[in-house]
């Protein structure tokens, strides 16, 4: 009889077992298809982003708008660092995931279309 017992108590381990593998599983499959959707969104913002050919006046509205606060009138820094040459320090790519991504606290992250984060773009290569 213990053997019986023995083997439904196995059984029932196993059952139990994969039941927990099959959630981690589900639960990876789940979040690694939001990460590639995000990723893919992202992918096309950049793009469509790099595709443009933004205005150095307008960036530079855009960025005494929303930026003086913390990278200064001048963009020397304050808070946050100077930008001058930035553009050397850091690839578009990089500088469009810093502003949407807030990468670096304590920096917020911004909501910004294309046309503006591009004009934003040829804004900060005209601080070389």
């Amino acid at each position: 009889m213990s053997t019986s017992s023995s083997s439904a108590a196995e059984r029932d381990f196993k059952r139990a077992y994969l039941k927990i593998l099959c959630i981690i599983f589900f639960a990876l499959l789940i979040c690694l298809s939001i990460f590639f959707v995000n990723h893919n969104e992202n992918n096309k913002y950049i793009i469509e982003t790099l595709e443009l050919n933004g205005s150095a006046e307008e960036g530079d509205a855009l960025f005494k708008i929303n930026c003086v606060g913390c990278h200064g009138i001048t963009a020397r820094g304050l808070v946050g660092p100077d930008l001058h040459s930035i553009t050397k320090r850091l690839n578009d790519k990089e500088i469009i995931k810093q502003v949407t991504g807030g990468l670096t606290p304590p920096m917020p992250s911004f909501e910004i279309d294309p046309v503006n984060m591009s004009n934003l773009l040829k804004y900060l290569h005209s601080l070389e």
